[in-house]
């Protein structure tokens, strides 16, 4: 199982009658990793919905400004571990650079977060809504919100 999975399965997942009202961000408040971060480092976590276990711990960390002038300078991780999962995958880890992008096709002025994994990764690239100056939410590669993207949401820690 790798992250397209995650992708699809979250997708897959909400969509399913039940699932989002099953599912609930991280803490905001648990453990040393709820320590703010600096300017030029976000971390964002929460529990993505999963259709074989109980959720998909799912942390997101920025490093760099959205007005660097080298996209070089702006770097993520994404780490993914499946909690109760019947086979047991094992964590997965994928870094790269990120940019901020403009517009959904429901909101021009939105901002979205564009992830691209180097090439030791699978390639495939992530978006993430900015709800807020907090809140991220997984969306569709053709940058359109899930039904009941709630589910879908990280927290800034």
């Amino acid at each position: 199982m790798n992250i397209k999975m995650l992708l699809a399965g979250a997708g897959a997942s909400v969509l399913l009658a039940g699932c989002a009202g099953q599912q609930s961000s991280a803490p905001a408040g648990s453990g040393a990793a709820s320590q703010s971060s600096s300017a030029d480092e976000q971390v964002y976590r929460g529990t993505l919905p999963c259709r074989s276990c109980s959720g998909i711990l799912t942390t997101v960390e920025l490093s760099g400004d959205e007005n660097s002038a080298s996209p070089s300078e702006r770097t993520f991780t994404l780490d993914a571990a499946y909690q109760g999962h019947p086979q047991n995958p094992p964590a997965e880890h994928y870094q790269g650079t990120w940019d901020i992008i403009s517009g959904i096709p429901t909101d021009p002025q939105a901002s979205v977060l564009e992830l691209t994994p180097d090439q030791r990764s699978d390639g495939q690239m992530y978006y993430f809504l900015q709800i807020d100056d907090r809140t991220l939410e997984l969306i569709d590669p053709q940058l359109h919100r899930f039904e009941n993207g709630e589910s879908l949401r990280l927290q800034r820690q």
